[in-house]
């Protein structure tokens, strides 16, 4: 589409923000059709019953992720291929814990579908958060509210009713569950990794940091445009399967800050300086941290890191809105 060409990475010519089609003939649209139809009615049902209902109830966890298989099973999403970087297929049971995301680790996590929540949801039970551009600290969020921030408006900034907290205060709050963060601050349609927020420097030193890459077969289950759910379940329920690609790169840990001997608090006065330049520039060693995740991230989905930010999201989203207004 080349009239959204101003919206290109201009190193890489990828269009990170325009929504992912595939062209379907008489007889394939009419299948779909019918598979969206029956699918529908059961998909919402569960969808409510389970937020409105079984998530708040005092359950073990594993029932919780049971359901949300579930959930995930009524659109046909049967397949997971699950990986390891670096590691053997079939030798992923012989792997030390540690290499996986584990309680009182971070998950660094492309972000790209309202899906990418409820399958880290189902697998690790994080608590997720929502980083904006630019802001050191982050938001906490239910998985209800990181699903929705999947097709929510770009925030290029903090809303002003947000409850912001560093990553390390919700580590020492939450020792026994593992940290979601998605750096990119918005979704992307899976073709390119967007630029980081600087809430993953605040991780403390001693922590792993896992970037982990989701993708999808087909690609159209991706929503980078904000507001179109029709579209979203109309592509997540007509087709008769969708595979997830994961792929779990080794931990990274945040060389920015000083070592902290095994232990969550930090100096008071580091404390004071990090809260003081929360809103600052980050430096050159932040910078290599950021880029070692970003590119790792980059690496495992096979895509190319972009310079394209959440205001040059803002803008396209102005501009395909009213393309199609017209």
């Amino acid at each position: 589409m080349e009239k959204y060409s101003q919206f290109r990475d201009r190193a890489t010519g990828i269009s990170p923000f325009l929504p992912v089609t595939t062209a379907l003939s008489a007889v394939s649209l009419a299948t779909h059709a019918v598979l969206f139809t029956f699918r529908l009615p059961f998909f919402i049902a569960y969808a409510v019953s389970y937020f409105v209902f079984f998530h708040h109830l005092p359950l073990p966890v594993i029932a919780r992720k049971m359901a949300l298989w579930g959930l995930m099973a009524i659109p046909g999403i049967w397949w997971v291929d699950l990986q390891l970087d670096g590691v053997k297929r079939g030798t992923l049971s012989d792997q030390p814990l540690h290499r996986f995301p584990h309680p009182g680790s971070v998950i660094a996590a492309n972000f790209t579908s309202p899906i990418d929540a409820v399958y880290l949801a189902a697998i690790f039970d994080p608590i997720f958060t929502v980083s904006y551009p630019g802001e050191r600290r982050v938001q906490r969020v239910s998985l209800f509210g990181a699903v929705m921030q999947a097709l929510s408006r770009v925030q290029a900034a903090p809303p002003p009713d947000a409850k912001l907290v560093d990553i390390k205060d919700l580590l020492k709050t939450y020792p026994d569950r593992v940290i979601a963060v998605f750096p990119e601050c918005g979704t992307s349609n899976g073709k390119a990794i967007l630029p980081f927020s600087p809430s993953l420097v605040e991780t403390p030193s001693d922590v792993a940091i896992f970037p982990v890459s989701i993708r999808y077969t087909p690609q159209d289950v991706t929503s980078p445009v904000p507001g179109l759910w029709f579209r979203f379940l109309w592509n997540l329920l007509s087709r008769p399967t969708i595979c997830i690609r994961v792929r779990i790169a080794e931990s990274q840990l945040n060389t920015a800050v000083p070592s902290s001997n095994g232990a969550h608090n930090s100096n008071p006065l580091s404390d004071l300086r990090y809260r003081k330049d929360s809103f600052s520039e980050t430096s050159a060693e932040e910078k290599r941290v950021l880029d070692r995740v970003g590119e790792a991230l980059a690496r495992l989905g096979r895509v190319k890191r972009v310079g394209l930010t959440m205001r040059d999201k803002a803008a396209f989203v102005t501009a395909y809105n009213s393309k199609k207004k017209s």
